[in-house]
Formats: structure tokens, C-alpha cells, sequence
């Protein structure tokens, strides 16, 4: 099997194969830090997270490198709000980006470059432009001339006559004036009165946006990478001037592999600051969301298409979560009234070493199915999902369907109830138990016991809550019914739903 992904490059679904056998070398588009990450930060994130943890499961050594952009326009205007300086402002959101990404279980990137720190390197390229005759000087601006560039567009798909037809009204400010085509594109602004600004050959002034990317990739990884991740938002014209830029300078393509995720839709619109409507992380987190649950919500939508956010659905993503939380601590919980082994799970452990230990690891568990024919079968099956441009969704299929009698069999061990060992399959449950904790690990999906947490609340209190819960899902009030479980969990009550719209509860 072979792992298969989207290339929109190419626009065709293509078998990744690297440049070296056994490395892969991976960029992936990071945030300008002038505010707090939303919702649709953590979608992509969460996504390249997952590529990142497939691939070294795989067998790949991978370096993953994930840049900061701490000098731009945003940043300049927010400092300007706050009486305060791009260096405050950029320290302030860097560190809140690597709390929210480590609270989301996101793995810090191998190498975090910043554009302050690459100001030589950018030079360097900029220069080299020059040296080609694809770059030109104006009154201490520097211009990357598109016309130069008969590929432009190759990634985007956008063909510079149309775009050009489209651009006719525009108005003709200072900076277009300049110009030598309309959609050549800034590689060193000017400095402008009372901003930050560095010193360079062309004058004082600061880095265009898209001159950045293509100096850290270089610098951090070479000329050519096999994988360059990104929002769809940034195809053009981010993506599209990369390419250009460094193409041009190096004449060697920039990168094998282009992936994008699609965006986060709110109300039928993207999810942007721009327009207001954004959730951020930390916002979300704090109403009680699990982090995992964020990473549900995220995974249960093919990474290529719009995701749509709603309370509904960040309720139904904890439920989700809740379900597959409780079967895969029914080994640390009740391992011991099952007689399970739980050592042998230490064959099952997804985690990030050397590609060589996590090679050893996976033929670990594939001998361990060897002589189960379901669960192998089961394991393969997730594999090809995977392996079918990351369909998450249909890996996730099947991590609740292993999940599912685990957490029937949990909770009968919650309500004490007297089980017959000698009879029920518990010893094919273990196996099975260990084969969800290997691939939900896998995922990024690693559950841990909480302590047990005052709830604060009388008997009397929480048949209350259990009361109007029930009415709620007799009025097909979901949206209700699931912020009150929620609560009560949060409280460290666990509700368990019996027939005849019974509702028992335990307290952790």
C-alpha cells in the first residue's frame, strides 16, 4: 500500500514517493502573529499534524518546518492600537500560538524560523533576482517582474491576460504607478515614516510577504522540498509568488507536492478576522470543549473540503469524543478486574522517535494481529483509509467501531454490574482494546485519566439537571441536551443513558 494525496499542482491524486528514500522534508505556511489563532488556524494545523504523524508511522523520517510571520502591516496597525511595538505584539501572540497548539495536541515543528531572522537570507534571494533580470528597483521598493516568468500561474490555474482584463479599473495609486505590470509583486517595501524598519542594499525598508516563505524553506531545507502545506486561501497569490520567486532564482521546482486544507465556514463564509465572524481557540477551549474534541470536529471532514461550524456541531464532536474517550480508558480503569496484560500495549505506542523505532513498532503490531484475522483485517483497513489521501473520516469509522463495545463493556463496569469472565470474549476485547489505542494514538487521540473533581452539586441538583436534560431530547433539543451533559461532566458526572429514557449517573 501507498499513501496517495492531492497534489494541486497537478490537480490529480498522485502516490507520494520523496526525494530520498525514507526523508521527507515538509513547509508548512505559519500564522502572522498580530492576534490570537481561530478556529481555522487549528483546522490546518490539526491536518498537517496528522499528515506529519502518518508519515513517521510510517517509517518516514520527516523534518517539519512551520515559520513565524512577526513583521507585517496587521502587526504594525495592532501595535499602533496599543501604544505598544511589533516586538511586544509578536512575542505575545507567538507564545499564546504554542500554548493553543500544545493544548490541541500538535506537535511543535522541528524548526520554527522568524522573518526578523532570516533578513540575510532574504537579501541573498532578492539579489539573485536581480542578477537574472527578474527583479527591479524603485525608489527604494523592489518588484519581482512577472512577465519574466512564463509559468506563471501553474499552481493557481489564474492566466495573467484574464487577470490583467480584470484589473483594468483599478485605480492607479503611487505603488501601481510604479510598477511594470500590475501584478508584479513587492520583494522589499521602502520604509515608511514612523515604522520598523532594517537596513538593506535598496535602502531602509522590510521584506514583501511572499519573499519570506521562499527564503526560510531555502534556508531551512533547500531548493527543493517534497511537501508544501497551506490554507487554500493562500494558493494565490502567496503560493502562486513563491513558486516565481524562487523558481526563478534556483531553477529547480520549489516543492514535489503542494497540499491545501479547505477553509472553516461559518454561516456559509469563511472564517476570517477580516470579516469578524472567527472563533478563537482559547474562546473555545474555555466554554469547556475538550481540545480532543476540537480534533474530532476537525478530523470528521475530509481535510480538502469546507468544514462548517456550529455549536451543534462542536457538541456532536464531544459526544463523539466522550464515546471514544471512555473505551480507550477501559484498559487503565478496569484492566485489572479483566486480567487484561496491559504490557503488551507497549508494542502498540505511537510515538515519535526515530522512523527507525517507529518502522519497529509497526511490524510490531502487525505480528501482534497475526492470528486474528478481524482485527487484521481491521488495521489494514485503516491503512487504506489513510492511505486514501488521508481520509480521517473513514479512519475515524472505524476507530468507533472498535470503540463501541468497549464502551458498552465500561460502563456495565462502571454500574458494577456481575460479569461472567469465563464466557463473554474478553481476551479478544483486550486485543481489540489494544488495537484502538495504537491507531486513535495514532491520530493524535491519547486519552488520560483525570482525577476525580468536586462537583459542587446536591443529589438533589443533579437529577435536576439529568430531568431537564430528558426534556430537552424529547423536544429533539440536542443542542440543549449536550451542553448539559457537558456541564455535569465537566462537574465529574458521567451520565449513562438506559432504555426507557432512563439516565443513571456516576460520579468520577
Amino acid at each position: 500500500m501507498s499513501l496517495k494525496i492531492t497534489n494541486t499542482l497537478t490537480g490529480k491524486i498522485e502516490t507520494f514517493q520523496p526525494l530520498k528514500d525514507e526523508q521527507v522534508l515538509i513547509y508548512c505556511c505559519g500564522v502572522t502573529v498580530y492576534d490570537l489563532c481561530h478556529l481555522g488556524h487549528a483546522r490546518s494545523y490539526i491536518v498537517w499534524d496528522v499528515l506529519r504523524r502518518y508519515l513517521i508511522w510510517r517509517g518516514y523520517e520527516v523534518t517539519f518546518v512551520q515559520n513565524f510571520t512577526d513583521i507585517d502591516d496587521k502587526i504594525l496597525n495592532r501595535a499602533a492600537q496599543e501604544n505598544s511595538s511589533m516586538e511586544v505584539v509578536s512575542e505575545r501572540n507567538i507564545e499564546a500560538f504554542k500554548v493553543d497548539m500544545k493544548t490541541l495536541k500538535i506537535l511543535p515543528p522541528d524548526r520554527m524560523p522568524r522573518v526578523t531572522q532570516c533578513l540575510k537570507g532574504i537579501y541573498s534571494l532578492i539579489s539573485d533576482l536581480e542578477i537574472k533580470g527578474s527583479a527591479y528597483a524603485v525608489e527604494g521598493d523592489v518588484y519581482f517582474d512577472i512577465q519574466n516568468d512564463d509559468n506563471y500561474g501553474k499552481l493557481s490555474g489564474k492566466d495573467l491576460a484574464l487577470l490583467q482584463e480584470g484589473a483594468s479599473g483599478r485605480t492607479n495609486t503611487l505603488e501601481e504607478n510604479r510598477k511594470q505590470h500590475v501584478f508584479d509583486f513587492a520583494l522589499w517595501k521602502a520604509a515608511k515614516a514612523n515604522e520598523p524598519s532594517f537596513t538593506s542594499p535598496w535602502g531602509f525598508g522590510r521584506p514583501g510577504w511572499h519573499i519570506e516563505c521562499s527564503t526560510m524553506v531555502r534556508e531551512e531545507l533547500g531548493e527543493t522540498i517534497d511537501i508544501h502545506l497551506g490554507g487554500a486561501d493562500l494558493i494565490f497569490p502567496h503560493h502562486e509568488n513563491e513558486i516565481a520567486q524562487s523558481e526563478t532564482a534556483t531553477g529547480k521546482p520549489l516543492a514535489r507536492y503542494w497540499l491545501h486544507n479547505g477553509m472553516v465556514n461559518v454561516n456559509g463564509k469563511k472564517m476570517s478576522k477580516s470579516l469578524g465572524n472567527f472563533t478563537t481557540i482559547s474562546t473555545l477551549l474555555e466554554t469547556g470543549v475538550s481540545p480532543l474534541a476540537i480534533r474530532l470536529f476537525v478530523l470528521q471532514t475530509h481535510y480538502r473540503k469546507p468544514l462548517d461550524f456550529s455549536s451543534d456541531a462542536i457538541n456532536a464532536a464531544s459526544t463523539g469524543w466522550s464515546c471514544l474517550e471512555t473505551a480507550l480508558l477501559i484498559g487503565k480503569r478496569f484492566g485489572n478486574v479483566l486480567g487484561w496484560h496491559l504490557d503488551v500495549t507497549s508494542k502498540l505506542n505511537i510515538s515519535l522517535k526515530l522512523a527507525e523505532a517507529n518502522r519497529a513498532e509497526k511490524e510490531s503490531m502487525e505480528l501482534f494481529f497475526t492470528n486474528n484475522q478481524t482485527l487484521q483485517d481491521t488495521y489494514y483497513q485503516f491503512i487504506a483509509a489513510m492511505d486514501d489521501d488521508l481520509n480521517t473520516s473513514a479512519a475515524l469509522a472505524i476507530l468507533f467501531n472498535l470503540a463501541r463495545p468497549l464502551k458498552s463493556l465500561s460502563n456495565r463496569l462502571e454500574r458494577k454490574e456481575v460479569l461472567d469472565y469465563s464466557v463473554a470474549p474478553f481476551q479478544e476485547l483486550q486485543y481489540q482494546w489494544q488495537l484502538l489505542v495504537g491507531l486513535a494514538g495514532m491520530l493524535g487521540f491519547i486519552a488520560e485519566e483525570t482525577t476525580s473533581k468536586e462537583t459542587n452539586l446536591s443529589e438533589g441538583e443533579i437529577k435536576q439537571q439529568i430531568e431537564a436534560r430528558n426534556k430537552a431530547k424529547i423536544a429533539r433539543d440536542f443542542s440543549t441536551a449536550d451542553q448539559i451533559r457537558d456541564f455535569l461532566k465537566g462537574k465529574g458526572i458521567e451520565l449513562i443513558d438506559k432504555s426507557n429514557n432512563v439516565t443513571e449517573w456516576i460520579q468520577r
